[in-house]
């Protein structure tokens, strides 16, 4: 068997091109997909840096009504809602609608990409605290 190794996109691992066989190929979703902060919403931000530091980092992330945060990743972070609503989440598992009432918080080791888009009729905003 013959391999070649060639870089490919933005990833910055190498793969292998088996030839006759097609490519195996193991990019991260961190190489691949914006972050929160980068992420926005047809072409437009939804969450603003309030603080970051080596410690942490602390966006406020405000969704108006049909609005919603593009696929991206997330590293460990804690959610707090300033203001709840309702959410239409796609990730991994598939879809589904989730009711975050003002108040609820969360906290997430991590999550390889997921997309929302608030599906309610008042405005969300949410806190995301990431420690560092």
């Amino acid at each position: 068997m013959k391999y070649n190794n060639m870089q490919l996109g933005s990833c910055n691992q190498m793969i292998t091109i088996i030839i006759g066989l097609g490519i195996i190929l193991s990019c991260s979703q961190k190489e691949t997909l914006p972050d929160p902060l980068e992420a926005g919403w047809e072409g437009e931000k939804v969450c603003e840096l309030l603080i970051e530091n080596d410690e942490l980092r602390v966006m406020k992330c405000t969704f108006h009504p049909g609005v919603g945060h593009e696929k991206h990743y997330h590293d460990a972070y804690f959610g707090y809602a300033l203001s709840g609503g309702k959410f239409r989440i796609k990730d991994e598992s598939g879809t589904r609608d989730v009711d975050l009432k003002t108040g609820n918080s969360f906290f997430e080791e991590g999550i390889d990409w997921h997309e929302v888009v608030n599906i309610g009729d008042s405005t969300s905003v949410f806190l995301i605290v990431e420690p560092r």
